[in-house]
């Protein structure tokens, strides 16, 4: 962090004017200086360097975030083609075993017309 500006010898004359004895004046100056000194204030230069580091990795986390939703959407329109094969595939399986169904119903029904009608005529 930065250091505040203060100067002591202006600081010090002002409280002379007003009417405080120069040691006086002299000795506060320098307490305020000294508080200064150790004070862990944040100057505009020290905000704005933060703000320029934080701008610069929320452009980062911004690119990054972009190329992983880039690449999501590959894998989902990935997985969506595989789906599609495998659907159709299902779809064509669940056709044969509707034919095949179908032939089986046929022939279940044949065979009871046969059995049932034939002896009769």
């Amino acid at each position: 962090m930065g250091q505040v500006a203060f100067d002591a010898l202006q600081a010090s004359e002002e409280l002379e004017s007003a009417g405080i004895s120069r040691e006086k004046a002299r000795a506060i100056s320098l307490v305020v200086r000294k508080s200064h000194e150790v004070a862990d204030v944040a100057t505009k230069r020290d905000l704005e360097d933060v703000r320029k580091d934080l701008t610069t990795q929320i452009s980062d986390v911004r690119k990054d975030l972009s190329a992983e939703i880039t690449n999501v959407r590959k894998d989902m329109e990935i997985t969506r083609k595989d789906l599609q094969l495998e659907m159709s595939g299902i779809r064509a399986e669940q056709k044969l075993i509707r034919w095949m169904l179908g032939a089986g119903i046929l022939g279940i029904l044949s065979l009871v017309v046969k059995a049932f009608l034939m002896p009769a005529l």
